[in-house]
């Protein structure tokens, strides 16, 4: 899959921006702050209707406007669809395929399929354990577009069910619990329970899946320094550890999402005092971890900065390396991360990109850029594109 044209108007700093794709290399190269990596969150957008920079969709629109476009035609195989979507904050984005009639969002996912690595990835490694669940829940949509819904489900299950433990908890004093208010929240707990436990065996087959190719791109990346550290990848969950091995996912056995449901709302039940307490709920997904360990110590806080990048990076090449096997090549999006990297990481990275279907590069200098990933290249400067 690959993309062949891309145009985007009003998006952050575009007013308007068009390029014409193809396979192989194309290279963004331009001074800081000219737009290159906007235009590698536009493709990625598509791809999950999500920001890697920002959790909102207000940035995305250009300072004074009302709406942000992207339209992309998309090859896959011999079949060429054009996808749109209309970014509107405070209103409800709409989708085209096409050129057909307007569609809700989420009915474009999966068309566009990307992998994107960027400086902000090394969160992965180093940040809180939401940026590690939102990356197993952005590759289980990839994967399955069917999860955003899931996703969503459970998030609006979540928040009710924390706004009635919340205003139930401060009710209740000294005096009895409000019968009424407490069947309710049974209510919530079967809704939270159900989608959750849909979003909770998803990502357990997902970290299976995942965590020997973590381990052989991390290996591949690093050489000679993983010998005596390999990189490990396990996923603890709030409900507790003996529930993955219960149902067979640590011996590559799927997980069972009515088990895992069955569970989990005991789990909710057991947790209801506490949760009364607290006004929040205190087990699920949204408590979740994807563990990552470099030898015997944990990657957060004991890898170093060059470890951090790499394991980083393996987390991104093993979900393509995943993606690719399912369906072919994603699309692979590199933001100004050559510049970071050593020579030996920028050697692997580039050797790997080099056997991708179509990658998108963005450097502030020439000399950031392998010589095997020369391709197509373009100028960004002062709000233009000008190709080579």
């Amino acid at each position: 899959m690959y993309l062949r044209h891309l145009q985007v108007t009003d998006f952050r700093s575009w007013e308007l921006a068009d390029l014409e794709l193809g396979q192989g290399p194309t290279v963004l190269v331009g001074q800081n702050g000219q737009g290159k990596t906007n235009l590698l969150e536009s493709i990625g957008y598509l791809a999950t209707l999500g920001s890697h920079r920002v959790a909102t969709d207000t940035p995305l629109v250009r300072q004074d406007c009302e709406r942000a476009l992207i339209r992309a035609a998309v090859v896959n195989g011999d079949r060429e669809l054009t996808v749109e979507l209309e970014i509107s904050p405070g209103k409800a984005n709409r989708a085209r395929i096409n050129r057909g009639s307007p569609r809700r969002p989420r009915e474009i996912l999966g068309i566009v399929r990307t992998v994107l690595f960027a400086p902000e990835d090394l969160a992965l490694v180093k940040g809180d354990p939401g940026e590690r669940r939102r990356f197993l829940d952005e590759l289980l949509v990839q994967r399955s577009p069917r999860y955003a819904g899931v996703r969503a489900d459970y998030d609006r299950a979540l928040r009710q069910r924390n706004a009635l433990l919340k205003t139930t908890g401060k009710r209740r004093g000294s005096a009895k619990p409000d019968p009424y208010a407490l069947s309710t929240l049974e209510v919530w707990d079967a809704q939270l329970a159900e989608a959750g436990g849909q979003l909770l065996a998803g990502r357990l087959d997902l970290v299976a899946e995942l965590a020997p190719l973590i381990a052989a791109s991390y290996a591949s990346i690093a050489g000679d320094a993983a010998a005596d550290r390999r990189a490990g990848s396990s996923y603890r969950s709030s409900i507790g550890d003996a529930m993955p091995s219960e149902y067979g996912v640590a011996g590559g056995a799927p997980a069972q999402v009515d088990k895992v449901t069955e569970v989990l709302l005991e789990a909710l039940r057991e947790s209801r005092t506490a949760d009364l307490e607290r006004g929040v709920s205190l087990v699920g997904p949204h408590r979740d971890e994807l563990e990552l360990v470099l030898g015997d110590a944990p990657a957060k806080g004991y890898a170093s900065h060059g470890e951090s990048w790499s394991f980083a990076l393996a987390l991104r090449l093993a979900s393509y390396e995943l993606l690719r096997a399912e369906s072919g090549d994603p699309v692979l999006l590199l933001d100004d991360v050559f510049a970071e990297l050593d020579q030996q990481r920028r050697a692997s990275l580039a050797a790997f990109a080099a056997g991708a279907e179509q990658v998108l590069v963005t450097a502030a200098v020439d000399a950031d850029v392998p010589e095997r990933l020369l391709g197509t290249r373009y100028r960004v400067a002062d709000g233009r594109l000008s190709r080579e």
